[in-house]
């Protein structure tokens, strides 16, 4: 089945990268726990429905390039088994070879090449075979897909238990988060900055299971998501020679200059939660075959593999990079949504939502009791304030601290008006947190 990226639930509708909606079936979930909880990724991928497919889910044929079919064919475990020379090819499905063979026509000049594409995608549509969704999910949405999987102990009948299901699908959104944010500006730390674009950027993505629960395939739309993609292929190879650095020299100068390369506590806290409990792991990543592959990257990449024993590593360089992360200065601007102190007089702590100069939706602040003073009359009025100060890496850049220069900030009657009614359905609350003496 597919998902969007942070879609909380079963049984909702998802989307095609602009495709219109996708139709969810119900999840594949083998021998449930009493008390489990159902959650994202899980399933086999289903063909998605919208005006590039008929009313079953089967792409259009005249908008199906023979050439990507085969590629994806090839690149899902399908087996070419002859043909006619120049005009088709026959294949057939992985593993014993069993199962309706595809003809695929080797180019649209083949004069039937509409009739064969037609019958081979319908064909694929009705398979059992898991690999025939995601050879049509790749025909939809042209996407870069990305592989994970883990070398974890079978549960009953060979099927991965669902709280080990639980760690992948985990791991995996861990990491295209830090793909995600990476591609916003390079930090050994994030953080709570750049999240909530980072997130938006991934609501296009869907994702599949692979049968038994071992592993785990997230289709990135080329557009927008190939920078994602891009970004993590650098960044796996990075963390890869760095960890190999660490161990065979026991220094941490690698993990320093890998982070130009994308390189993350919050990646290496993924690779950590990926490999965490099983005898090794692999991500692997491919590119769509009717975008090629992306300037500055290898054709076919080799997949990335970790094991057990880099855990120390990635630990240590995930604790390297939240100690090392330093503060940064900000002059934001921000509307008051909490106010409190401990009294009616000194200083008290503010809560900012973040308007701008800064990539994090809210912050604390101590302010000074004048300080404390001018944001509640300015909140009171509908208008936001202006504070200088050090956004701390400690608390994941949540607090502003050493604030000063707070000041009221004129705004549009728009942008005041919904301030007020903000302030109108919070007042019992901020009758409480201004104190009896401030009004």
């Amino acid at each position: 089945m597919h998902r969007p990226i942070d879609e909380p639930g079963f049984g909702d509708e998802g989307r095609g990268a602009g495709h219109g909606p996708v139709s969810v079936p119900p999840p594949y979930r083998p021998h449930p726990a009493p008390g489990d909880t159902p959650g994202p990724w899980t399933g086999v991928p289903a063909p998605p429905t919208g005006p590039w497919a008929d009313s079953q889910g089967t792409p259009d044929p005249g908008r199906v390039d023979p050439r990507v079919l085969g590629a994806l064919l090839a690149r899902h475990g399908w087996r070419r088994r002859g043909g006619a020379a120049g005009r088709y090819s026959r294949w057939t499905p992985p593993g014993s070879g069993t199962g309706t063979s595809l003809l695929v026509p080797e180019s649209r000049a083949f004069p039937d090449c509409e009739d064969l594409l037609g019958e081979a995608l319908t064909a694929l549509a009705r398979s059992a075979t898991p690999s025939a969704r995601e050879v049509l999910t790749g025909l939809a949405v042209p996407s870069d897909e990305i592989r994970w999987w883990r070398d974890v102990p079978p549960g009953p009948a060979g099927i991965v238990p669902w709280t080990v299901q639980e760690q992948l699908r985990s791991a995996a959104r861990q990491l295209l988060l830090a793909g995600a944010l990476a591609v916003r500006g390079r930090a050994g730390y994030y953080g709570a900055r750049h999240r909530r674009p980072a997130q938006a950027s991934l609501e296009t993505v869907v994702v599949g299971a692979a049968p038994g629960g071992r592993g785990l395939t997230a289709f990135l739309p080329v557009s927008p998501g190939r920078p994602i993609a891009v970004r993590l292929y650098h960044a796996l190879h990075a963390a890869r020679e760095a960890t190999d650095y660490q161990r065979a020299t026991g220094g941490m100068e690698a993990f320093d200059t890998a982070v130009e390369a994308g390189v993350s506590r919050e990646l290496t806290e993924a690779l950590v939660a990926l490999v965490r409990g099983t005898e090794g792991a692999r991500i692997a990543l491919e590119w769509a075959p009717s975008a090629g592959a992306p300037e500055g990257c290898a054709a076919r990449p080799e997949p990335v593999e970790f094991s057990p024993g880099d855990l120390p590593a990635l630990r240590e360089a995930s604790a390297r990079y939240l100690t090392d992360e330093p503060s940064v200065p900000v002059r934001l601007t921000g509307a008051v949504v909490r106010m409190r102190r401990s009294g009616p007089r000194g200083e008290g702590i503010v809560r900012l939502r973040v308007l701008g100069g800064a990539e994090v939706p809210h912050v604390r602040v101590r302010l000074d009791e004048e300080a404390y003073r001018t944001a509640g009359h300015a909140h009171l009025v509908g208008l936001p304030i202006r504070v200088v100060g050090r956004l701390e890496s400690r608390g994941g850049f949540r607090r502003l601290t050493d604030a000063s220069g707070v000041v009221p900030v004129q705004v549009d009657e728009t942008e005041r008006d919904r301030l007020m009614k903000s302030l109108q359905e919070n007042l019992d609350f901020f009758e409480e947190a201004c104190g009896p003496d401030e009004g």
